[in-house]
């Protein structure tokens, strides 16, 4: 664990922060889609965190949510400029591209939080190298936890958000608007094509198992690192460091 200094935070509403940290040398290369583990300098409480920031930026860039009497949570939400926190310098996790087969379209399909690691996806040059079109979902709650919806919308991918709490032109859960057509017709697109579609799955775990069963069920194999398939999901854990 390395001691990195924060240098923005910025709040998107009651329960959703971002914030980024200087990158020290000690923190290797990493794999756009990979995470690492947070925590703070005097706790030994870590949490396992997608990086947001493209492998060659020179800061490190974190998407959080405020858990209510969260170990880390509570108190990484307080962070300001200038503090400290503890981040891992070896970065690793299952939702990197080397893990899919080629294909022509990439879905980055993502819940709350799930966004973070598609940010680095899509900032990363070599994801436009391997794909001919990109598609961004993201489902929330509320519109003010539609973060970097600015960012999205100005690169050269299909951005297509949903909201399941308040008014939105494309509202419900994805799956929902799956299951309706509504997805393929808003975006003039065929349904997933086990041929044409590799499919990237970052949500809630009850989100990630049924957009799994679905794949699944048309044919689509889960990728690893030792076999690439038609699709990824990862399975980011939580730890606590002992002593």
């Amino acid at each position: 664990m390395n001691l990195e200094t924060v240098l923005d935070v910025e709040h998107y509403s009651d329960a959703l922060f971002s914030f980024k940290t200087t990158r020290g040398p000690d923190i290797r290369s990493f794999k756009a889609g990979q995470f690492t583990m947070i925590g703070m300098a005097d706790d030994d409480i870590l949490r396992a965190y997608s990086i947001a920031s493209a492998p060659n930026e020179a800061h490190l860039e974190f998407l959080s949510i405020k858990v209510p009497g969260g170990p880390l949570t509570e108190r990484l939400k307080d962070i300001q400029v200038g503090d400290q926190i503890e981040v891992g310098d070896r970065p690793t996790g299952t939702l990197v591209l080397d893990n899919l087969k080629p294909g022509k379209r990439l879905w980055c399909v993502a819940t709350g939080t799930g966004l973070a690691p598609f940010l680095s996806i899509i900032r990363d040059r070599h994801t436009f190298e391997r794909f001919e079109q990109v598609i961004v979902t993201h489902t929330v709650r509320a519109t003010q936890e539609l973060a970097y919806a600015d960012l999205l919308s100005s690169l050269p991918i299909i951005y297509y958000p949903t909201v399941t709490r308040e008014p939105f032109q494309t509202p419900g859960r994805i799956t929902e608007r799956i299951d309706s057509g509504a997805l393929w017709s808003d975006l003039d697109l065929s349904p997933w094509s086990i041929v044409e579609d590799r499919v990237m799955i970052c949500g809630s775990p009850e989100f990630n198992k049924d957009l799994r069963s679905r794949l699944e069920g048309l044919g689509f194999t889960h990728g690893t690192n030792r076999a690439p398939g038609e699709f990824v999901q990862e399975r980011a854990f939580v730890m606590q460091r002992a002593g």
